[in-house]
């Protein structure tokens, strides 16, 4: 009977991807927040500033590893900063960020389980 396991760096980049999405899970619940304060007509405040210091330390751990996802992180933190269109529009904006966020790193962690499969041999008593 032999099973599947991920060596190593297959294991590491997991642990990065991992720790990844908890911190996208923690942003959508921010710009969620976001939406309602843009829905009751209030000034999002502080919410923006909020978003960035959560996106630069993802950036960087993401970098070595992912640097495609890193990228799209970048992109999200100028949209964010960028106060053209009003809030409505930076709020969608957000939304997509987020959803095409989670949608690489799920992709990701799919080809890191397929590239870095190591099957192990179970001796058979």
């Amino acid at each position: 009977m032999a099973g599947v396991k991920l060596d190593g760096a297959g294991t590491q980049k997991m642990k990065t991807l991992e720790d990844a999405l908890m911190v996208i899970s923690s942003l959508h619940g921010t710009v969620e927040r976001m939406a309602v304060e843009v829905k009751a007509n209030k000034g999002v405040g502080i919410i923006p500033q909020q978003i960035k210091r959560v996106l630069v330390p993802l950036q960087g751990q993401l970098k070595g590893q992912f640097g495609l996802i890193a990228d799209q992180i970048a992109g999200m933190i100028l949209a964010s900063s960028r106060g053209g269109g009003g809030d409505q529009a930076r709020v969608r904006v957000m939304r997509e960020h987020v959803a095409q966020l989670r949608t690489a790193l799920e992709l990701a962690a799919n080809k890191v389980k397929a590239q870095h499969a190591v099957e192990i041999e179970s001796s058979g008593d």
